[in-house]
């Protein structure tokens, strides 16, 4: 059977939400709990329409938060996959939220999280590749390798030597040598 490549268009995930009042703390602004939940929804939706599968959340990485979101405020939330591995696939996570009646629009939370596709036994399964074609897709797809061999070490699933990506960031003996 011959190996189809799937494209980062073919995984994307737009979901919109309102935050109410239930969705809210007590300052007013949307609880983080309640945009996780929102965030790994849409990255399993992306995960699963890359694998053709059904998919676990297998880690997140942290979750950068970088502006609150006030009650009232519409949010949209972007995800893709980045790259897929063997049985696993990292999705990006972007959140923005509006104030429509302010007519301003602001970046507030970014994510990677990642998937293992399993069959309906819970066992993983393969996955398609991935082929980025736009710049910042093949850099995505360029960092997750790296962002994959992190997750692992830190997981005690990988020993840091055999980190290669992460190691030729850090080739100490190789700057020294061209200076």
């Amino acid at each position: 059977m011959k190996t189809v490549k799937k494209h980062v268009q073919d995984s994307e995930v737009i979901k919109t939400e309102m935050v109410l009042p239930n969705d809210t703390n007590t300052l007013n602004n949307l609880m983080g709990g309640k945009l996780m939940h929102w965030m790994d929804v849409v990255a399993a939706i992306s995960a699963q329409r890359h694998s053709n599968s059904i998919v676990v959340t297998a880690s997140v990485d942290n979750i950068s938060f970088k502006n609150p979101i006030a009650l009232g405020n519409v949010v949209t939330l972007k995800a893709q996959v980045t790259r897929a591995f063997s049985t696993s696939m990292e999705v990006f996570i972007e959140v923005v939220a509006e104030d429509i009646p302010a007519n301003s629009k602001y970046a507030t939370h970014k994510a990677f999280f990642t998937f293992v596709a399993v069959d309906d036994k819970g066992r993983p399964v393969k996955v398609p590749p991935l082929e980025p074609t736009t710049k910042r897709e093949k850099e995505l797809y360029a960092g997750a390798l790296r962002r994959r061999q992190l997750r692992l070490i830190l997981a005690n699933r990988m020993d840091p030597q055999d980190a290669t990506e992460l190691k030729s960031l850090f080739d100490l003996e190789g700057v020294s040598q061209k200076q």
